[in-house]
């Protein structure tokens, strides 16, 4: 029989080799993963979440970063490139490089044919581990439908469902409410 052994390689090799690398890759239980490029349809929609939250947040206590930040999802296990997420209070940083983030308050990610089954099992199942995490949103690109699971009493996680335009998405952990209309501006649904 065959094998096709997978080359491990370790925590701090992963974070060796992703920050000398032009492109980002995630990490998973030993595996790294390159990220591909995205289309303009998911650049867009990332780009239209991120400036809402900086347009409300601006001046307040909770801040957006863009799939540029890294987060620590367990240590030893998985680090991830989030499409956008915001931090409430004091950012809690691994080290002195400031490039990874331990507690966000609230991850989106726009899903893609190629991402959507991670997304929304493996990514998902780790992200709920997260303790600082509040809120884990799910942006489809080809259809008005915005899953959003926010944590509640005894870490029970609750769905709420958005599929209008005329909708808000409410994230009461970072007190804003998004019109859906603007998350999906310029956005031709087909």
């Amino acid at each position: 029989m065959a094998s096709n052994p997978v080359t491990k390689v370790t925590e701090e090799e992963y974070l060796a080799i992703d920050r000398a690398a032009e492109m980002r890759s995630e990490f998973l239980e030993g595996e790294m993963f390159a990220m591909s490029g995205g289309s303009m349809r998911h650049a867009r929609l990332q780009g239209n979440i991120f400036g809402q939250l900086y347009a409300v947040l601006r001046g307040g206590d909770c801040h957006p970063f863009g799939s540029d930040f890294r987060v620590r999802v367990s240590p030893g296990r998985m680090y991830a490139y989030p499409d956008v997420l915001v931090v409430c209070g004091k950012p809690l940083l691994v080290d002195e490089r400031q490039d990874i983030l331990l507690n966000p308050t609230a991850i989106f990610e726009v899903l893609s044919p190629s991402t959507e089954r991670y997304d929304r099992g493996v990514k998902s199942q780790y992200y709920r581990g997260i303790e600082s995490l509040r809120d884990y949103v799910l942006v489809e690109q080809n259809q008005v439908r915005i899953e959003q699971y926010s944590r509640g009493e005894g870490n029970v996680w609750a769905l709420r469902d958005y599929q209008r335009l005329e909708e808000e998405l409410r994230i009461d952990s970072i007190q804003v409410s998004l019109p859906l209309g603007r998350i999906y501006e310029g956005i031709e649904i087909t």
